[in-house]
């Protein structure tokens, strides 16, 4: 099977956050199921360009990679060279699969596919859902829709949600749907295969082995909701002294500033007690989880949230909102706690759980019985290419 998948950045552009890293995990996996993928990508990395041949085959673990030069319009993550080999190429593929909305890849995609009679899935990637909807840039997301994107969606042979949750919002947002294919987001064991010694986060970032570490680790984004974590961990604080909030991402949209505003409030006095330690991967990351006592994770709007998969897997309990679209399978397993955007209920939860820790076992050997028996990527690497079997079958 040749699977040709459009995204607007791809590895190493992991500025833009998990869906980068998990686009490209999916690839591999096919890739080591039998499937030959080829990837059209461009080098944009933020204000600047990624450090990598241009316009020409890459082979990242096992995947054809073609990073094309970008092009005006840059906002719409444009490359006229990308567009030339569609143009030239799509015929060649037996299934094109998108990734992303508002910008060229569903676009080009929904065209190419259309003009050489070829299945098209795109993956919207929670941007279709409620609140990244009426969020940043909602007017000019509202007219994208309305002018070009429905026509996508409505010419695509499936749509591909993460979880029933961003399906359903998808649904009653009015958009038109042919086909729907839910597919949740993987792990690969793999990653995680050589463990840090315990205590080397800790030891690194400067915080003793008394304290209490709940730890945040997303991007530094409006839609994570630290505007509720920030109050909730000062009521934390006031209860538990010893307790430290680490705040771990990248801050790509510069929304550092307005955290730093909310810490350095005098009425919370919590700044002492508040850890950045901007992007952490690998080593530090893995540190970060088995070295945590609680991850929380209180977004308004996730369709899936991988972060929380890896803290399942290391056995770490989890807080996590409602807007969380794996929240319905970690209430159901019992393997964290689910609650409404609420600072109070974020707080006695957080307290619930690192004074407790008979009940933070048990949630953290649930968490890892999940994540292996639903979210390893060969089972997910699989599930995909059934559906694309299906979809070039019913295309013939």
């Amino acid at each position: 099977m040749k699977i040709l998948h459009i995204v607007q950045t791809y590895v190493p552009a992991y500025r833009y956050g998990g869906t980068i890293k998990i686009v490209h995990e999916l690839n591999k996996w096919l890739v080591k199921k039998g499937a030959d993928v080829t990837v059209y990508t461009t080098n944009i990395d933020g204000q600047n360009d990624l450090n990598v041949p241009v316009n020409q085959a890459v082979d990242v673990d096992g995947v054809k990679v073609f990073y094309f030069k970008s092009s005006f319009p840059r906002s719409w993550f444009y490359s006229k060279y990308l567009r030339r080999a569609l143009a030239e190429n799509s015929k060649n593929f037996d299934i094109i699969h998108s990734t992303g909305v508002f910008l060229m890849a569903a676009t080009l995609g929904a065209y190419y596919a259309k003009k050489f009679n070829k299945p098209f899935v795109i993956s919207p990637r929670g941007s279709l859902m409620k609140e990244p909807l009426r969020g940043k840039s909602s007017l000019k997301k509202k007219l994208y829709v309305a002018l070009i994107e429905k026509r996508n969606l409505r010419g695509a042979s499936a749509v591909h949600f993460t979880a029933e949750a961003e399906k359903e919002e998808y649904l009653k947002a009015g958009f038109q749907l042919k086909k729907s294919i839910v597919i949740p987001n993987g792990l690969d064991p793999e990653e995680f295969k050589e463990k840090a010694a315990q205590g080397f986060f800790r030891e690194k970032f400067g915080i003793s082995s008394d304290k209490k570490i709940i730890l945040f680790l997303s991007r530094l984004s409006w839609k994570k909701g630290l505007d509720t974590l920030i109050p909730a961990f000062a009521g934390v604080a006031k209860k538990e002294p010893d307790s430290v909030l680490v705040i771990a991402g990248g801050d790509d949209e510069g929304y550092k500033k307005e955290i730093e505003k909310q810490i350095a409030n005098n009425k919370l006095q919590i700044g002492g007690n508040v850890i950045f330690t901007g992007m952490i991967l690998g080593k530090d990351k893995i540190s970060a989880y088995q070295d945590g006592d609680v991850f929380v994770l209180p977004s308004y709007s996730e369709n899936f949230a991988n972060v929380v998969i890896e803290a399942m897997y290391f056995g770490l309990p989890t807080i996590i909102t409602e807007g969380v679209g794996i929240a319905s399978v970690v209430k159901h397993w019992g393997a964290g706690i689910v609650i409404k955007k609420d600072i109070d209920a974020l707080t006695d939860n957080i307290l619930k759980i690192i004074n407790n820790p008979g009940l933070k076992k048990e949630m953290g050997e649930k968490g890892k019985r999940l994540v292996e028996s639903e979210f390893l990527w060969p089972l997910i690497a699989k599930k995909f290419l059934e559906e694309y079997s299906a979809l070039i079958k019913n295309q013939q």
